[in-house]
């Protein structure tokens, strides 16, 4: 089993992997979501250690252990496993709203001159209680409803929404306008689009669309490497979060090419969702 989407350890397992793994106990799970914007999730409970992933606001988190002020659990949307600071997260909401924008301030009552006690990224999910004038009032706080949708609706075009984040800078595990990664560019802007993207690139690809040749190359179709992922905005354009530019950056796919060649060989696969 995939380590990174098995919540397993050699002390500890989730019951439904009961007879699946070894395992010295097996404990059900609390369903619990981060209250913060965006909660770096780690491969193991020390805060210097490399960042994964991130744990929006209301995405649901299934926790199997609380331990050291960490908790190590599951998260609902895309199956990945970790540790995440306790002090992030409280009691499960169901959602009925999803954040559009790239950023959208909570404040503290529905006024433009509030506090604003939050700042959620773009598919953070949020629970409405009711309307009042030109904001929301949400299980975190007010919120404008011009920056955010039912969860049934969706963004039209995924290489759109991936486009809005253009020369947003890289952060290795990041998801957010704050900072991304190859693959969490990628799953942001389908997930905007309401199409389910694993998390990482190797997940990626085996699990998004058809392979199509490069002369047929499209708006659309999803390039992959050995451990990076882009987009084709065109026939020849690639957009791509990357740190060799640090960014989110549009360049020639040739170009991009022949420099990552170096680094993770040749491409592996174009593919049409």
């Amino acid at each position: 089993m995939d380590k990174r989407l098995t919540p397993a350890r050699p002390d500890l397992a989730a019951a439904h992997l009961k007879g699946k793994v070894e395992a010295a106990h097996f404990v059900e799970g609390e369903k619990c979501m981060s209250l913060c914007g965006h909660t770096a999730m780690r491969a193991r409970p020390e805060s210097h250690f490399s960042q994964e992933t991130e744990l929006l606001c209301g995405e649901l988190f299934t926790v199997y252990e609380h331990k050291n002020g960490w908790a190590w659990g599951q998260i609902g949307s895309d199956g990945y496993v970790g540790y995440v600071h306790d002090v992030s997260l409280g009691a499960y909401a169901e959602p009925t709203h999803r954040v559009t924008a790239h950023l959208t301030p909570v404040l503290a009552r529905p006024d433009v001159k509030a506090a604003a006690v939050n700042l959620l990224p773009m598919n953070a999910l949020l629970r409405l209680q009711k309307t009042q004038g030109d904001f929301f009032e949400t299980n975190a706080g007010f919120v404008s409803y011009r920056h955010v949708v039912p969860l049934h609706e969706h963004a039209m075009d995924f290489v759109a929404v991936a486009e809005g984040f253009l020369h947003v800078p890289y952060v290795w595990g990041g998801k957010t306008f704050a900072g991304l990664d190859c693959s969490g560019l990628i799953q942001t802007a389908l997930t905007a689009a309401g199409i389910h993207a694993p998390r990482d690139t190797d997940m990626q690809e085996k699990a998004l669309g058809l392979p199509v040749d490069r002369k047929d190359a499209q708006r659309g179709d999803l390039v992959f490497w050995k451990g990076h992922v882009g987009v084709m905005t065109d026939s020849e354009t690639l957009l791509h979060a990357n740190a060799f530019h640090m960014e989110v950056f549009a360049e020639p796919l040739d170009q991009a090419a022949r420099r990552i060649q170096a680094t993770a060989g040749q491409v592996t696969n174009i593919k049409r969702l």
